[in-house]
């Protein structure tokens, strides 16, 4: 790597501690001169922690929207058995994507993110190219993620309706359910732009919320069981090849929904310039995220498994939300089902603000480097709240736009979900290929590293699982395929794609050169914090 070129100036040492008055935080001297390092200048509040960080990583996953919100898919999959034995294979393969992941924040700690990542890894002659498919992959991931979970929001508040008024589904116009998305959308919104203060303490709100709510969940099911309560061997092994049409291939279909909820793992990699010592505390929290999760989900997920209902009677839910249905059938009314069903929502709430926080951060990161259409707008920074609130303006325009798209076919728009899941995955791989092609020469040299002999494994790992969940988002998820059954999710990624090429090739390529140009951050130590 050569060295820094067309760095930004760095703000002096009073400029980094204070901003308004004092009012917020751009971190420490260290922090600044990491940033400057790095090729950017401070311009957002850092009042985020190792363990706020991790929260907020906990709260975009929201295990009991996570997995309970795409459950219908673990039905066709065959019930028990991708459930329980899915989400701990799951467990492990996403553990090496975080842990790949975690590697590269530490080396750069900013919240640019994959696309700054793939530009400092690879060869002087593809790199501007390489970071600019990569960052649109990442943008268009982030948006269509953020998309799937306001409107999972709004489609599970349907179903939950429906357990009082059994015909308030059927009866629900599209334009009603997109009514209530947009309603979601707006709300997250002016949260998450002018709440940027109380963000850590929502996201710390969060986390105690959920951990309440699946031990709720846990034995409210456990004692009710009405549906009828199953024996261990049924509760961990149940396994029906014949609801999906795929046979044998039926478990990988039943691990859908564990795969959806760890998917965004490296979104808060854009929430870097937001946390002090980020080199350290962003990998801390992108590694620890998926453990904590995944022992907490066993204690959401067992219940379910050993109190079920029969698995053909779920794939009848309204809206395809079958986790309220398997709660009022579990508890046995409609109010104890609603009860339950609101702790979920209220956690797809939590969701629904942190996922948009991340993804605005991405957006301003990327428009910052002058990737995006009117660049300089998106790239503001408001003084006053600390927030890139037009960044948040343009992701919630964007989902709004897209979600006219259920107006039409609601077989394309379900396809975002897999196009979240998509994208995301292979912004994720591309940095991560590219980082092993060159030896790992950068990564092993990180603040966190897994070193020369563990880490080549764990990346071989993580790329595999990547070119795996591709493939898995791709397919429909039973058999045999109809025009409303078929999944969308490759046409409308590649749409995506042939966008942002477009883009790329009428204007982005003459402007667009890439990042700053840096050596990263290494296990160096810190400059002395004297003026």
């Amino acid at each position: 790597m050569s060295s820094v070129k067309e760095k930004k100036p760095s703000p002096g040492p009073a400029a980094a501690v204070d901003f308004e008055q004092g009012q917020t935080q751009l971190g420490t001297v260290h922090d600044v001169h990491d940033l400057t390092l790095l090729g950017y200048k401070p311009e957002l509040q850092r009042n985020r922690s190792m363990f706020t960080l991790l929260f907020q990583s906990l709260a975009i996953a929201a295990i009991p929207y996570g997995f309970g919100g795409p459950l219908i898919s673990a039905i066709y999959g065959g019930g028990q058995l991708p459930m329980f034995l899915g989400w701990i294979v799951v467990l492990v393969l996403a553990e090496c994507i975080a842990l790949s992941l975690s590697e590269l924040a530490s080396r750069y700690p900013t919240s640019a993110g994959p696309y700054y990542w793939s530009f400092q890894l690879a060869g002087p002659r593809f790199r501007a190219l390489l970071s600019f498919v990569t960052g649109w992959t990442w943008l268009v991931g982030n948006w269509t993620i953020t998309l799937s979970v306001n409107f999972g929001f709004a489609s599970m508040a349907a179903a939950a309706a429906a357990l009082y008024a059994p015909d308030f589904a059927a009866d629900l116009a599209p334009w009603q359910l997109l009514l209530v998305f947009y309603a979601i959308c707006l709300l997250t919104f002016f949260l998450a732009a002018f709440g940027n203060r109380i963000l850590p303490l929502v996201d710390t709100a969060c986390a105690a919320f959920t951990a309440i709510s699946i031990v709720v969940v846990c034995v409210c099911l456990s004692v009710k069981a009405a549906a009828g309560r199953h024996d261990p061997g049924y509760t961990l092994g149940h396994y029906d090849t014949s609801l999906s049409g795929w046979n044998g291939f039926s478990f990988w279909i039943g691990i859908l929904p564990s795969a959806y909820t760890f998917s965004a793992i490296g979104m808060i990699s854009s929430m870097a310039e937001e946390c002090g010592d980020p080199t350290v505390k962003l990998p801390n929290a992108i590694s620890l995220c998926v453990p904590v999760g995944g022992i907490a989900g066993l204690f959401f997920i067992i219940p379910l498994c050993a109190t079920l209902p029969a698995l053909p009677e779920i794939l009848e839910a309204p809206v395809g939300q079958a986790l309220p249905y398997v709660f009022g059938r579990v508890m046995g009314t409609p109010a104890g089902g609603l009860a339950l069903t609101v702790l979920v929502l209220v956690i797809t709430l939590f969701c629904s603000i942190s996922i948009t926080v991340a993804a605005s951060r991405c957006t301003w990161a990327f428009a910052r480097d002058g990737a995006i259409p009117l660049a300089r707008l998106w790239s503001r920074v408001d003084a006053r709240h600390g927030t890139p609130v037009w960044a948040l303006a343009l992701v919630t325009l964007v989902e709004m736009v897209l979600g006219l798209v259920n107006l039409g076919s609601s077989s394309a728009f379900l396809a975002f979900v897999s196009v979240g899941v998509i994208s995301l995955a292979v912004s994720y791989g591309i940095p991560v290929a590219i980082s092993l092609l060159h030896a790992r020469r950068e990564v092993n040299v990180a603040p966190w590293s897994l070193g020369p002999r563990l880490g080549p494994a764990i990346n071989l790992v993580a790329l595999a699982w990547i070119a795996f969940e591709v493939v898995l988002f791709s397919m429909p998820t039973a058999l045999p395929v109809s025009e409303v059954s078929m999944n969308y999710a490759i046409v409308v990624f590649f749409g995506f794609m042939a966008l942002s090429a477009l883009w790329y090739a009428v204007y982005a390529r003459k402007v667009y050169k890439g990042p700053p140009e840096s050596d990263g951050l290494t296990v160096d130590p810190p400059p002395s914090s004297s003026p």
